[in-house]
């Protein structure tokens, strides 16, 4: 998923009302923060394999330090823990962000998810098998989100208003352009584009939660 993670985030707001939605959205893409890093370092592979599902045309190879259920876990509670200083309540939920990144993706990966590193059990769901589901699920997720975050963190100012939806546009455009696009050209250009594109979302919605919502300590 892409935008379905970003929506989990975006929903969060509510629960959240004084930390800057750049920590939440970070929390919800933490593990594929994590895992272009390990790909340029080699401690995870991926394949460039158009047809491997409908959606996406990656073979993820080797990735259970950053995308089995037992790294998620250990991810999650590390997050929590550097998030305590916030507050016990804010970690915990910041925490089960981090979480629902590993809980979507087995909803929407063929079974490639191993419980743990070296398990042979792997895990998912498929959705990624329908072009037309994918989008259907993920886009009712983010449109949900997006009205949640909406109604939770009014506008400042127009610096609110337009950030926010341009921020809005470009997830979506990139999720349609990742849909429909050509593949990528090779691996390193996958791991600097995620590494990029996290840099750059994180900071837009850190930027845009300064002109949105309650003023927060976390800001």
């Amino acid at each position: 998923m892409f935008i379905g993670h970003a929506a989990v985030a975006l929903a969060a707001k509510p629960l959240l009302p004084r930390v800057n939605l750049a920590l939440p959205l970070a929390a919800a893409f933490w593990v594929d923060l994590v895992w272009p890093m390990f790909l340029l370092l080699g401690v995870e592979a991926v394949r460039i394999d158009p047809g491997n599902t409908a959606v996406t045309p990656l073979d993820f190879v080797h990735y259970p330090w950053t995308h089995s259920l037992a790294a998620a876990l250990a991810w999650s509670v590390l997050f929590g823990l550097a998030c305590l200083r916030i507050g016990r309540r804010e970690a915990l939920i910041l925490g089960l962000l981090v979480l629902s990144h590993w809980v979507l993706d087995a909803l929407s990966h063929r079974p490639d998810l191993p419980l743990w590193p070296g398990s042979e059990t792997m895990i998912g769901l498929g959705l990624w098998n329908s072009v037309p589901w994918t989008m259907i699920v993920e886009g009712a997720m983010f449109a949900a989100g997006v009205w949640i975050y909406a109604r939770a963190a009014r506008a400042h100012d127009l610096l609110g208003v337009w950030s926010f939806w341009g921020l809005i546009a470009l997830l979506a455009l990139t999720y349609v352009g990742n849909l429909f696009g050509p593949p990528p050209p090779n691996v390193a250009a996958i791991a600097i584009a995620g590494i990029a594109g996290g840099a750059l979302f994180t900071a837009w919605a850190w930027w845009i939660d300064r002109h949105r919502g309650a003023t927060a300590t976390t800001r």
